[in-house]
């Protein structure tokens, strides 16, 4: 079991006065149940209620009061009612729409006992009219290991402490980047990692992305009931990873000849199982960051080391001195985006870029963060600070005069100036410090 930043969350919902149950939502096989399992050892009691298990779905499904289905719960699992702190953990809840109704009188009238419910196809929900009580409930998103978790999986500790001391010392440098660049090429998944743990053998985590590839696919018959849309939800999966990185268009999605719509409702169903991300730009260079829907988003995939297998770039990763040299720099920018997404366990956090489209003249920023009343802009790149004509363009209108460049290199702040000689301070970072890009903004701030 790894130690995932999720449980701070988890201790802080468990202290609330005000507390809901908790719905922790994510991707197939980012470890939901394991976190739960992990977080229960807090507790005088656990109860584990998985609804793929008939058992424990016939509970459910017996129409019971809510008073007699507690009761019926208590008597199963062979619990007292009254044994001090009792955690319930209500797995695959998706597979019985009473279960998730039942949420709103564990919340009305049991609010002594602490219940977490998770589910893989949680939003396939939404097609059949079931939604959770409103108000009634609260969330969490998990998402694969950041770069952090990953460090603390594979036994470096003191990698970690040195990740969090700020400003991180020249002479740790060389070592993170090398340790980031494992994580690169591995990802976040926890199966994956878990493997790579025991085996130390990166050719042994192979099978297991295969079977993870797999398993998405095979969950298309639990999306849509038709073949037709099996067919298209299917393909867009698989052109997905082709597609990572990049700026899309619903039309001709993957040089295919279906249609717009149908390219754009599979897509919003895949976010809404965190399998991908739409990320839609912004024009905006003040709060707040209005994403303009009308424009191509670009695709991010729920893990980079996924990414890298279907691609076939792990040995390119492998051999790297700076992952901006592959695939046109677009790993680099899909891991930043991942570490980026770590940051946030709520639901509504969502990546934005800045473009500045132009018959004469275009823009694009990587990506841009809201820090304090600011919009700053995150530029991933190598090279000089005078290739960074985007960058340059968003500064030259911006009221703040910080930026920030992710690159390959050590921590330098840096003065300088635009083509158009509008001077502003570079906070230069390596990609690994991607998460930390809010506490350096903070050091600069401070220096």
């Amino acid at each position: 079991m790894f130690k995932r930043k999720i449980l701070d969350e988890l201790n802080k919902w468990k202290d609330k006065s005000d507390r809901k149950p908790l719905v922790i939502r994510g991707a197939r096989q980012v470890g939901k149940t394991t976190v739960v399992n992990l977080f229960s050892k807090q507790f005088d009691k656990y109860i584990y209620l998985n609804l793929e298990n008939s058992e424990d779905r016939e509970i459910f499904e017996s129409n019971l009061s809510f008073d007699k289905l507690l009761e019926a719960i208590f008597f199963l699992k062979n619990v007292k009612k009254n044994s001090g702190t009792i955690l319930i953990f209500i797995d695959e809840i998706q597979n019985v729409s009473n279960a998730v109704t039942q949420l709103r009188y564990f919340y009305e009238k049991a609010k002594d006992l602490f219940v977490i419910s998770a589910g893989s196809l949680l939003e396939t929900l939404l097609d059949k009219n079931i939604n959770f009580p409103v108000g009634r409930v609260e969330y969490l998103v998990l998402k694969p290991l950041s770069f952090e978790e990953f460090l603390l999986a594979i036994g470096e500790a003191p990698a970690v402490e040195m990740l969090n001391t700020i400003p991180l010392p020249d002479f740790a440098h060389k070592k993170l980047l090398g340790l980031f660049h494992r994580f690169v090429l591995i990802g976040g998944m926890p199966e994956v990692v878990k493997k790579y743990t025991e085996t130390d053998d990166l050719l042994s985590i192979n099978t297991i992305y295969d079977s993870l590839i797999t398993s998405y696919l095979d969950d298309v018959e639990k999306y849509y009931s038709t073949n037709k849309n099996r067919s298209i939800i299917r393909y867009v999966i698989n052109n997905s990873f082709y597609e990572a990185g990049n700026r899309v268009k619903f039309q001709g999605f993957g040089k295919s000849n279906y249609k717009s719509r149908e390219i754009s409702e599979a897509l919003q169903l895949l976010e809404k199982t965190f399998l991908l991300y739409l990320i839609y730009p912004t024009t905006n260079i003040n709060i707040p960051i209005i994403p303009n829907r009308k424009k191509s988003p670009r695709l991010q995939l729920l893990d980079t080391g996924l990414l890298n297998y279907f691609l076939g770039v792990n040995e390119d990763i492998f051999k790297a001195t700076d992952i901006n040299n592959i695939y046109k720099g677009k790993i680099s920018e899909h891991i930043v985006g991942q570490e980026l997404l770590s940051t946030s366990f709520s639901f509504l956090y969502k990546l934005h870029f800045w473009v500045k489209e132009k018959k004469q003249s275009n823009a694009e920023i990587d990506f841009i963060i809201q820090y304090k009343n600011n919009v700053i802009p995150i530029e991933v790149k190598s090279g000089k600070t005078g290739r960074l004509r985007s960058l340059h363009q968003f500064m030259d209108q911006s009221s703040h005069k910080i930026a920030v460049r992710l690159y390959a290199e050590k921590v330098n702040i840096e003065d300088t100036q635009t083509i158009n000689k509008t001077n502003f301070k570079l906070l230069n970072l390596p990609y690994f410090l991607a998460s930390k890009i809010e506490k350096y903004l903070e050091w600069m701030s401070n220096e």
